[in-house]
């Protein structure tokens, strides 16, 4: 007769012999990553490259209702990733650990243009500027007031936030600019700011406060080489509308 511990190693024998049953999203997920190295993120939908952004995070969940969930709630992968922490949380499967790294995404892809504008001449790669700014401000919720400082060479010294409003409005102080580009010896500025609304149309407000920058700033020899207004829909250039 077998006694109770040769039952117990039988049983174990058994199940070890059982295969493992894997997550209906195992084959979806490795089907997903292969098409991506084959064929580029061109062949992937929206919410099927917000996928790929999540496995690592969600290593044990299917992650594809709650990407779908992110672009319902916030439109865009771009929007999704410029959503507040507090805002991501609310979707289920996001937890403030998943968040930060969509966050940490977010400015990696910042980073990576502005790389693109670092140590250029700034006038000659515009293209370059345009899309770092519209990748940094856009989609931000309340509007933001940004300064880039230019040497001699029109090569960028620093970019900063000056200011940070509400949804439609940023209190600008024509003096502190000018006061922070005599600090770091800046002999021109780009004036940036983003419209939370999507329309980057300027308003008269903008177009004042513009002039004055460069009424405060021109004794003093510092050149105001445009104030350039981001947008969801696109970008408008004070220059460009000849308000400069």
């Amino acid at each position: 007769m077998r006694d109770k511990g040769s039952k117990q190693n039988g049983f174990r024998e058994v199940a070890a012999k059982q295969p493992s049953i894997k997550p209906h999203y195992s084959g979806h997920r490795d089907r997903l990553r292969e098409r991506f190295v084959q064929n580029g993120s061109n062949s992937l939908a929206d919410y099927e490259l917000l996928e790929l952004l999540l496995f690592r995070s969600i290593p044990r969940r299917d992650t594809k209702p709650i990407a779908k969930a992110l672009l319902a709630r916030f439109g865009t992968i771009a929007e999704t990733l410029s959503a507040p922490i507090e805002l991501l949380t609310e979707i289920d499967g996001i937890g403030k650990t998943v968040a930060l790294d969509l966050k940490v995404i977010q400015a990696a892809g910042q980073r990576l243009f502005k790389d693109g504008v670092n140590k250029k001449t700034v006038l000659s790669s515009w293209s370059e500027l345009l899309a770092y700014c519209h990748t940094a401000m856009a989609y931000e919720q309340k509007e933001q007031f940004r300064l880039l400082f230019l040497d001699k060479k029109n090569q960028l010294i620093a970019d900063e936030v000056q200011q940070i409003g509400t949804v439609d409005h940023t209190p600008v102080y024509p003096r502190e600019v000018v006061k922070r580009a005599l600090e770091l010896a800046a002999t021109a500025v780009i004036l940036l700011h983003n419209h939370p609304s999507g329309d980057p149309t300027p308003s008269q407000a903008d177009i004042l406060m513009t002039q004055k920058i460069i009424e405060v700033a021109k004794p003093l020899g510092i050149t105001v080489h445009d104030h350039i207004i981001i947008g969801k829909e696109g970008h408008s250039s004070l220059k460009g509308l000849r308000f400069i």
